[in-house]
């Protein structure tokens, strides 16, 4: 017979291993992140960019446009498939450009259905799509700005234009290359 003042602590210790042999025992369920799904998958730049110190943007628009400074202005959402897809095109922004220009990129779900906040917040240029991205000059003037699958090479020109710089390392002929099923690089072709 076990003495009563015992019972609760024995009871708690059973449960507990009991526990523990079952998280053992049984599977985990297996992890269901794909680029080509609307599903939330958390960060989108950590997990399919590798790199998530993209967002939060370092800089607010109005910061960055009131220092003068260049800046990429990208709008995505973390569920869409276009954005996952296009994650590795801002990792590879930021590598080329580093801090010479602002990466800015803002997901729309706090956007929706706002009023317009002003030439200094993301809001005002926002076109209701994703993906969209913008190319603003040190004068705060948008110089490019485009709706649809991000292309690259066309950040890249709007940004000598605005900076008068070229991109560290050569960008003229990039291509999204697959690493595994959720990664991928921009890497580029002769």
């Amino acid at each position: 017979m076990i003495p009563g003042f015992l019972v609760r602590p024995l009871v708690r210790v059973l449960g507990i291993a009991l526990a523990l042999v079952l998280s053992w025992a049984l599977p985990a369920a297996p992890a269901w992140a794909a680029r080509d799904t609307n599903s939330y998958d958390g960060n989108i730049y950590a997990l399919y960019a590798g790199n998530g110190s993209l967002v939060p943007p370092r800089s607010s628009l109005a910061d960055a446009l009131a220092e003068h400074r260049p800046v990429v202005l990208a709008y995505f959402l973390d569920d869409a498939a276009v954005s996952k897809q296009n994650a590795v095109v801002f990792n590879e922004l930021q590598r080329l450009w580093g801090r010479s220009v602002e990466l800015i990129l803002v997901t729309t779900d706090p956007l929706q259905g706002r009023p317009d906040p002003g030439a200094g917040e993301p809001g005002h240029y926002w076109k209701g799509v994703i993906p969209q991205v913008l190319v603003f000059g040190s004068d705060g003037q948008p110089v490019y700005d485009a709706t649809g699958p991000v292309d690259i090479n066309a950040i890249n020109a709007a940004l000598t234009t605005v900076t008068g710089l070229k991109p560290q390392g050569d960008s003229k002929a990039s291509v999204s290359r697959e690493v595994n099923e959720l990664n991928s690089e921009i890497v580029f072709s002769n």
